[in-house]
């Protein structure tokens, strides 16, 4: 008797307009649904908690430039890397540095001002706790040492990005009168990028895993993204307790 086993090699790869499918419904695992952002969302967070959120994100926006960059150094593609470079710009300015040329990082910086962090206290980063930046060196880390489209793939959480920032966008006005409105520059600036960025990322993922097994793999490596989101709000949650 001849035994047929039902694995990945043995599937047909799903279509493409499928994989998208597959590849969105991983939303399910967004930091959008974790609870201390429902409580942020519903302006139930304390000013230290929001200062220490703030702080701690911006580890985050921190280390974006250095993945984007170790992406470039891995991509043999001409028209990737043109397409690639803006994301560091975006992040840490281009141009004059003023206005919408000042970048992400920038903004960032904003917000953390508005909220009543001072700008060289943000930078110092000595606020980050440990598991956040363990998470994010482990992002940057994957960034260098993955195949430059198994990179891209993990950026696709940008899928589910604008929904969250226009959550905070409603919201904080409201609940957290106290952060200057000016600091919200970051959730309005990322809104539109966030969107052209899924574009390309998405065009080179759905390109690129083609097969049943690299589809389960880009799968994955979308997963390993989200639990870093979700890890690092897990660390915020313990450092900044109700």
């Amino acid at each position: 008797m001849t035994l047929s086993f039902n694995n990945e090699a043995d599937q047909a790869p799903w279509s493409r307009d499928e994989f998208e499918r597959q590849l969105r419904a991983m939303g399910k695992s967004y930091h959008i649904h974790h609870p201390f952002n429902l409580r942020m969302n519903a302006g139930e967070c304390s000013p230290e908690q929001i200062r220490g959120w703030i702080a701690n994100r911006f580890y985050y926006q921190f280390i974006i430039p250095k993945k984007d960059a170790a992406i470039l150094s891995n991509c043999d593609d001409r028209a990737t890397r043109r397409l690639w470079i803006a994301r560091i710009l975006d992040h840490d300015g281009y141009d004059d540095y003023q206005g919408d040329a000042q970048g992400g990082m920038e903004a960032w910086t904003q917000l953390g001002e508005a909220a009543g962090i001072p700008r060289a206290e943000l930078w110092s980063l000595q606020h980050v706790v440990p598991a956040v930046r363990f998470a994010c060196d482990a992002y940057v880390d994957f960034a260098r040492r993955a195949p430059w489209q198994e990179a891209v793939c993990s950026s696709l959480t940008e899928m589910f990005a604008p929904q969250i920032h226009k959550d905070r966008l409603a919201g904080w006005p409201a609940h957290y009168p106290w952060v200057e409105s000016e600091g919200l520059t970051y959730f309005r600036s990322r809104i539109p990028l966030a969107q052209r960025d899924v574009e390309h990322g998405l065009s080179v993922t759905l390109d690129y895993f083609t097969t049943r097994r690299q589809q389960q793999r880009a799968l994955d490596i979308l997963k390993f993204k989200l639990d870093i989101l979700w890890a690092m709000l897990d660390a915020i949650e313990k450092a900044y307790p109700t």
